[in-house]
């Protein structure tokens, strides 16, 4: 129903070839997480999680290491210099973006800090030093939150792991002991890629600031003090994960958000709204994919584009991914690149008349701004 009302995005990919955790640190910071020392500095991770992905011996389908990390700026480690050829003989300049020495997160590892801020330790990735965009924000005085579901809960359990456990933390060992905050393990840590960061995570007024509880979303609405720029996330009980939920129960969280700016009329008619997902779940994807760097692009996933000015059941055929909404978040406060090397910095597309779906100034990416018409305001309810 929405995508007939508002705009609908059939060009939209998942930053990277990777896990639910490796595309939101995309999504937070456009860029890939590295293994550190936890003061920012590139080092080693352990060696059964370095990513060996040569078939195992006797086998054809198995790695040798299903590791989660790659040096991939060294083209004799394991699985590097195949994609890197291929890069190098694609008919545009396509860089591996792999710095010396640097182990890049390629699957789902959780964050360096707890919920709480607490360090979680372990063979999680290190505090990391990664720059994101709510970095860029705060440097600007520009408002924003992250809204995970469960996160006060997984707070509550967090400080009760900690307690129990200094050294080796355990959630689900704490919710078996706290029923009343259980629901704090359906809370997704590697969701939120301020998780993973030191300048938003060690400091408990930045954290309390900008990290937040679904419950706090709806308030924020209600009470017409939501932030410039929001992420919302529900927890895995919400969030159509096939594991966990249904795609019911994650139409329900999004109706609830929707439904709270419905009954804020002036809140949302200056209000956009991006509905998206993490990444595809490796279905085959007849689509274009533009390989932009070692990391990705990956296959298409849908994004719902609802504000007053993207009304008319619209088709939006421009390439993007994940950093096309950190491009968005730029464009509209007139925020810089992260940094020198995250894919904002990339253009945005040009195509030729006969096919928008293909960049030919490849490697870009839509800041979105295209998929709205400004000059033609119209006011619908989100629910009706």
């Amino acid at each position: 129903m929405l995508a007939d009302r508002f705009t609908l995005g059939d060009n939209f990919h998942q930053s990277f070839h990777g896990g639910t955790g490796a595309n939101h640190f995309m999504l937070g910071t456009g860029d890939a997480a590295f293994w550190s020392d936890g003061k920012g500095n590139p080092a080693t991770p352990p060696a059964s999680l370095i990513a060996n992905p040569n078939p195992a011996s006797g086998s054809v389908n198995r790695y040798t290491v299903d590791g989660n990390f790659s040096n991939c700026s060294d083209v004799f480690q394991p699985g590097v210099k195949p994609i890197v050829n291929y890069l190098n003989n694609l008919p545009y300049a396509a860089e591996p973006n792999c710095k010396p020495n640097h182990y890049y997160m390629l699957n789902n590892t959780n964050p360096g800090y707890l919920p709480n801020g607490a360090l979680s330790g372990g063979n999680n990735l290190p505090p990391s030093p990664v720059r994101t965009i709510g970095d860029a924000l705060m440097e600007k005085n520009i408002s924003w939150a992250y809204y995970g579901g469960a996160y006060n809960d997984a707070v509550a359990l967090s400080n009760a792991a900690v307690a129990a456990n200094p050294s080796n933390p355990n959630l689900s060992a704490a919710a078996v002991a706290d029923p009343a905050h259980a629901l704090g393990v359906a809370y997704c840590q590697i969701c939120n890629p301020f998780q993973y960061a030191t300048s938003i995570m060690a400091n408990p007024a930045t954290r309390q600031a900008h990290i937040k509880d679904t419950a706090d979303l709806i308030t924020a609405i209600e009470k017409n003090s939501l932030p410039s720029v929001s992420f919302g996330k529900p927890d895995g009980l919400l969030d159509g994960h096939p594991q966990s939920s249904k795609v019911d129960l994650f139409e329900a969280y999004v109706l609830n958000v929707l439904s709270a700016l419905d009954n804020n009329p002036e809140l949302k008619a200056e209000t956009a709204v991006f509905i998206t997902w993490d990444e595809a779940g490796g279905y085959w994807d007849s689509g274009y994919l533009q390989s932009i760097d070692f990391f990705g692009d990956g296959p298409r996933m849908p994004i719902l584009i609802l504000s007053p000015y993207s009304t008319g059941g619209k088709i939006y055929h421009n390439y993007g991914d994940h950093v096309s909404l950190l491009k968005f978040i730029e464009r509209n406060w007139a925020l810089q690149p992260l940094t020198n090397r995250s894919r904002d910095n990339l253009p945005n597309p040009t195509y030729s008349r006969n096919n928008e779906y293909v960049p030919t100034n490849s490697p870009a990416l839509s800041d979105m701004f295209d998929a709205f018409d400004f000059n033609k305001p119209v006011t619908l309810s989100y629910t009706e």
